[in-house]
């Protein structure tokens, strides 16, 4: 489904500097795995997510989804890819103040083709059952704690019904029993075979629902344990 070939990302620092973020990736996806990618910090994790999702553009190599470059797509390819084939859950939940909970979920299908659907309110409420927060659905964000966020993040990230979900340390900021519920919730939603997920984790020990997992180091990729 997805397909990384030789990746190479790198960023001038000045004067002639340059540092390499991934060095020649090489990584294939199937469509319904559960890949966890763990590593130090500055260890490119989050670039080959942004490579993946067609945030960063490679300086050398290619990113394929379904056989197709990712850049040989404009912009707008590109962007209606992102929002109607990729979910993303990030560290911190950037969840916008002034919205209620079910506003925050509804808000990704106001870019896409749904956005006048009448049923995404009544698919963001049964969003929202699934990931525990059905209660909350009229509650602000300053009202919610941390855990609760990034519920209702997941959430929003699954109502354009992605292919793919991408997360970016999502437990990173939780506390060690809020990690293991949001853990656990990943694991539930991509065994149902709905979803293709990636997780970057440093915790990769507690996600045993995880197909496999692969280590970065200095932008390089390997197998983990």
């Amino acid at each position: 489904m997805i397909k990384i070939e030789a990746a190479t990302k790198t960023y001038a620092l000045g004067r002639g500097v340059e540092i390499a973020a991934t060095r020649d990736v090489d990584l294939e996806v199937a469509r319904g795995e559960f890949l966890v990618i763990t590593g130090r910090s500055g260890a490119g994790k989050t670039t080959l997510l942004n490579l993946i999702s067609g945030l960063t553009r490679p300086t050398s190599g290619r990113v394929l989804w379904n056989g197709m470059d990712l850049w040989a797509l404009d912009d707008a390819h590109r962007s209606a890819l992102r929002n109607r084939q990729l979910g993303f859950v990030f560290q911190f939940p950037s969840l916008l103040p002034s919205f209620t909970v079910l506003e925050n979920v509804v808000l990704p299908t106001a870019f896409g083709s749904n956005r006048r659907d009448p049923n995404v309110p009544g698919q963001a409420a049964a969003l929202l059952q699934r990931v525990g927060m059905a209660g909350r659905r009229n509650a602000y964000p300053r009202q919610l704690s941390a855990g609760q966020q990034q519920r209702v993040v997941i959430a929003r990230a699954l109502i354009n019904c992605p292919e793919v979900l991408l997360a970016d340390e999502p437990t990173g900021n939780l506390d060690a029993e809020t990690e293991r519920e949001i853990i656990e919730l990943f694991g539930e939603l991509q065994a149902t075979g709905e979803l293709t997920a990636l997780m970057v984790t440093h915790a990769p020990h507690l996600v045993p629902q995880a197909s496999r997992v692969v280590e970065m180091a200095g932008g390089v990729l390997r197998a983990g344990g």
